[in-house]
């Protein structure tokens, strides 16, 4: 299972040490002591909203650039649960019809954009 704390808590402390800070001068900054912080950092609790903009506003960080990482986190953990609980190896699934485009305008340098639905695109975690 995915905890949406460990990886916040993951993102917080690659933040922090990308800048050559210490826990200690964070939780400082941020008024919050240095055992709470050291738990969020290690997914061990969670952070309220209020702590989070504290940590955020201690580390110079919009939250909305953490909850962004964390995100893009999460969206390669999903994938990577999928891709290794996925029964169906990727030869076997079902290959979609081929679709031809006709040109409306008959000119040969006209550019054609198809969107497939999302269900139909395979995505591979590298």
């Amino acid at each position: 299972m995915i905890l949406l704390r460990r990886l916040l808590g993951d993102v917080l402390r690659r933040q922090r040490q990308r800048q050559g800070r210490t826990l200690r001068e964070v939780s400082s900054s941020a008024r919050v002591s240095l055992g709470y912080l050291s738990e969020v950092e290690r997914g061990q609790k969670e952070a309220s909203s209020e702590l989070l903009a504290a940590i955020c506003d201690a580390l110079e960080l919009r939250m909305s650039e953490l909850m962004r990482e964390v995100s893009d986190e999460l969206a390669l953990a999903e994938l990577a649960a999928s891709a290794a609980s996925d029964a169906v190896p990727a030869p076997m699934r079902p290959m979609l019809n081929p679709v031809r485009v006709t040109s409306v305008t008959h000119r040969p340098d006209e550019h054609v954009t198809i969107k497939a639905p999302a269900e139909a695109v395979d995505v591979v975690a590298a």
